[in-house]
């Protein structure tokens, strides 16, 4: 039976969606009225996007002796419009906050550095307060190549977004690139999903082992032993259908998700 609780959250992530769709629908009527130049303009951004996305997917390369140049090895692209400024700052700079993550497999609690990801903390901040993360599924769990389990989007396919993009940062704090072009994304890591450069939004992954990637995308904070226990279980189910990609055997659902000041 869904409690008062759980329905009342529900709704406000409901209301908030609305809202966002109200806005991307203005903006689209807005582009349809737009003269011919300023069209054109728009298709040539959008086939930049769509570039971006495939090059993300890739691993920008076409060789295949890297696990991370595999379509199936890479953290998936947001690909919902970006048409909304990102939140105004509100998070102290100079503080850490902890992102409590409450899932039906587990409580998950990561710890975030505003000094180095001052953007991406201020925006899971702005979106947990706003309930936007309670209620979705993890939609992406990866086992092969690189060893993932990606979160936070509200349509739970990987396409969805909060309608605007965050700028990528601290894209060296794991360290310079090898010859290889990656980096070792560390057990315990917590990074954002993207669809290419700035593009980040509302998705993120959790790495629950060692895994090389190019370092495309925002290293933002990490989550604590019991939170990796609970992703590794996850992993050891498998992905649905037996492939190294796709969602999890075990339902994994963020029934709450709270961001504090430590």
């Amino acid at each position: 039976m869904v409690t008062s609780d759980q329905r009342r959250r529900q709704l406000a992530r409901e209301k908030y969606l609305r809202q966002q769709q109200r806005r991307e629908d203005a903006r689209r009527r807005s582009r349809r009225n737009s003269v011919i130049a300023a069209s054109l303009a728009v298709v040539l951004a959008a086939g930049g996007a769509v570039y971006a996305s495939v090059a993300l997917t890739d691993g920008g390369s076409k060789s295949s002796d890297n696990a991370a140049t595999d379509p199936a090895s890479t953290p998936s692209p947001e690909q919902s419009a970006s048409s909304q400024p990102e939140p105004a700052m509100s998070v102290d700079k100079k503080a850490a906050y902890t992102m409590a993550l409450k899932t039906n497999v587990g409580d998950i609690t990561i710890t975030m550095d505003a000094a180095k990801a001052p953007h991406t903390v201020n925006s899971f901040k702005h979106l947990a307060d706003k309930k936007y993360f309670d209620g979705t599924k993890c939609h992406r769990l990866t086992t092969s190549g690189i060893f993932v389990l990606q979160c936070g989007d509200p349509k739970g396919d990987g396409t969805g977004g909060p309608g605007y993009s965050i700028p990528d940062e601290n894209l060296t704090g794991l360290g310079k690139a090898g010859a290889d072009g990656t980096v070792t994304y560390p057990k315990g890591v917590v990074a954002m999903a993207n669809a290419g450069a700035n593009t980040g939004g509302s998705q993120f992954f959790l790495v629950y082992k060692d895994t090389k990637l190019p370092p495309n995308y925002t290293p933002f904070g990490t989550f604590d032993a019991s939170g990796v226990k609970v992703v590794e279980d996850v992993a050891k189910a498998g992905v649905q259908g037996g492939s190294g990609d796709g969602a999890p055997q075990k339902a994994v659902t963020i029934e709450k998700a709270v961001v504090t000041k430590k």
